[in-house]
């Protein structure tokens, strides 16, 4: 099984960092979060990649092309130009990198990738976010529920305190800080998918994957969804880039479940 990986959008959100680089190769504790993403799935046995390029592809191509070089021990003879390895540090990844286009929207990038999952089950996820979801747990739900797509559904932490008040008196009657949402399950990005996904997605490059794909899908009936309970954060702005790099540097990311 493959996993799918959205890595072409121009992340303007975090343009503090995107102007110079894709925000998928922005790091966390020295490695692009898209090299965390492809860790977890690792992890469960998923070394198998497509990632769907746009903005910035050669950097995100530059990195894989030369990543076994960068990540081992090398003795470089300059006279002769050869070179020898020393402590293979490199993952053992398959990596296929597709242009999908610059301007292209999430449903054209997947459907652009089609021919590379061979008509079998496939994995999707977006390249800013990361999770510590049990895959295999997911999977075995995804099988059992016979969907044609299963989203992985997330209830987050509310960002404010919550006020209860009075409504003749104004005064505050109960405080919670920071409760569980509103009670609403969102889609946490990400996805396990059968092969007729592409029937509802049209040849269209402005198609967003989350609107009427989704929609549809949901619709017939088709869509599945996990509770994930754990840890989950994407990374959209410059704050959430800090937060995570803090988290990874006290030494108890969730996600680091390698």
């Amino acid at each position: 099984m493959k996993a799918v990986i959205l890595a072409g959008g121009f992340g303007t959100r975090l343009s503090e960092a995107t102007t110079m680089i894709p925000k998928p190769m922005v790091e966390i504790g020295g490695k692009p979060i898209l090299w965390h993403i492809m860790k977890i799935y690792s992890h469960y046995g998923i070394n198998e990649f497509i990632i769907c390029c746009g903005y910035k592809q050669y950097l995100i191509k530059e990195y894989f092309a030369n990543y076994f070089r960068h990540n081992s021990d090398l003795t470089v003879n300059l006279d002769t130009n050869m070179v020898k390895v020393h402590n293979n540090n490199s993952e053992k990844w398959i990596v296929t990198m597709i242009d999908t286009g610059l301007q292209t929207m999430t449903g054209g990038r997947v459907k652009r990738i089609r021919q590379y999952v061979e008509g079998e089950r496939f994995l999707l996820t977006y390249g800013d976010g990361v999770i510590d979801l049990n895959i295999n747990d997911a999977i075995q739900a995804h099988e059992r529920s016979g969907a044609t797509l299963t989203v992985t559904a997330y209830k987050p932490i509310g960002k404010f305190g919550v006020l209860q008040i009075d409504a003749d008196t104004n005064k505050v009657v109960a405080f919670q800080e920071k409760p569980n949402g509103d009670m609403s399950w969102i889609n946490a990005g990400y996805f396990i998918c059968e092969p007729d996904v592409f029937d509802y997605l049209p040849d269209d490059d402005t198609v967003e994957f989350e609107r009427k794909p989704l929609e549809h899908i949901a619709r017939d009936g088709k869509m599945n969804a996990y509770k994930h309970r754990g840890f989950w954060k994407p990374m959209d702005t410059l704050r959430d880039n800090i937060e995570l790099n803090e988290i990874w540097n006290q030494g108890n990311a969730p996600w680091k479940v390698w």
